[in-house]
């Protein structure tokens, strides 16, 4: 039985990765300073022995013996990484630097969360993993991308230096049960405003494209990664299915049959303009690709929100 560490373990997708790993009989510590993750996310695993809960911010060191990290700490949302861009920062150059610390003197592996907003507006399409990106370094947007990429930094040089066996992850949009309603990603947001019959919110025409990848694809692809050998990455993860975010919204107001109209507003400063991944290399070093399509994943999200807000 491995002993696992999974910071931001109460949020949307450290929920499910910590839910999946105790099934495959782990024990699992879940870290978490609860900004964002919710005890609710949580509720089902608390009669596991092999669980537990600690309360702790990764920006203060924490010593705790154990055999994997997974690193998913830090606010993922435009609106929760904006409202305290400082703690974004630090959380992932200080809190990374305390896990990769943790790491070394137990000589664990450690995988890092990263993203594809290190890519910023892309000018390349699709986003290979050798892509450097076009990211303003001074932008709003840029405490969240930055500190990524920095993060990233990090991880290579203690590779590198120490010898620490690192994993580093891209994760392309993701979606799924587990969501906060007010998280202010696309797919919740949609879905919120479509269950309630309010308008939905686009930015600029709606003709910027994303890629949404199902949460259990996402679990799944983690833990390949996590026990991959002789390959620390970076490598993209997401569903290269790319589609409009007009396209998302008309699916989505299809599928509740709601009255929402769709309103459009400004588009955000550096809000990308594409976003798809180029997949090629988790399929040959991971032999991993998505498997939940974005109807038979949508359905299942549309379910728990209507539990969430209680809509029958």
């Amino acid at each position: 039985m491995k002993k696992i560490l999974v910071t931001g373990g109460a949020g949307f997708i450290g929920s499910h990765l910590c839910k999946k790993l105790l099934s495959d009989c782990n024990h699992v510590i879940c870290l978490d300073n609860f900004f964002t993750g919710t005890r609710d996310n949580l509720k089902e695993l608390l009669k596991n022995p092999n669980f537990e809960i600690i309360e702790h911010d990764i920006e203060n060191p924490i010593d705790i013996q154990l055999d994997e990290i997974y690193n998913l700490a830090c606010p993922a949302s435009p609106p929760h990484y904006q409202f305290n861009p400082v703690k974004t920062v630090r959380t992932s150059v200080v809190g990374v630097a305390n896990m990769l610390e943790l790491a070394h003197k137990y000589n664990a592996k450690i995988l890092q969360a990263s993203t594809s907003e290190v890519y910023g507006d892309p000018l390349e399409h699709p986003q290979k993993e050798t892509y450097w990106g076009n990211v303003n370094p001074i932008g709003m947007r840029s405490c969240y991308d930055e500190g990524k990429r920095c993060a990233e930094t990090l991880m290579m040089d203690y590779h590198r230096q120490f010898g620490t066996d690192t994993k580093i992850v891209r994760i392309f949009n993701t979606y799924g049960p587990n969501m906060h309603p007010n998280d202010g990603r696309v797919v919740s947001n949609f879905i919120v405003q479509a269950l309630k019959n309010e308008d939905i919110t686009i930015y600029g025409e709606g003709n910027q494209t994303r890629s949404f990848c199902y949460v259990s694809d996402l679990v799944d692809a983690l833990i390949k990664m996590m026990n991959s050998t002789d390959f620390i990455g970076p490598v993209n993860l997401g569903n290269p299915s790319e589609r409009t975010i007009l396209n998302l919204a008309e699916l989505i107001i299809k599928k509740t049959g709601s009255k929402s109209k769709i309103i459009h507003k400004p588009l955000p400063s550096d809000d990308p303009i594409k976003r798809k991944p180029d997949i090629t290399l988790a399929k040959s070093k991971l032999n991993w690709e998505p498997i939940v399509g974005i109807d038979q994943g949508l359905d299942s999200t549309i379910a728990y929100f209507k539990t969430k807000l209680n809509i029958l």
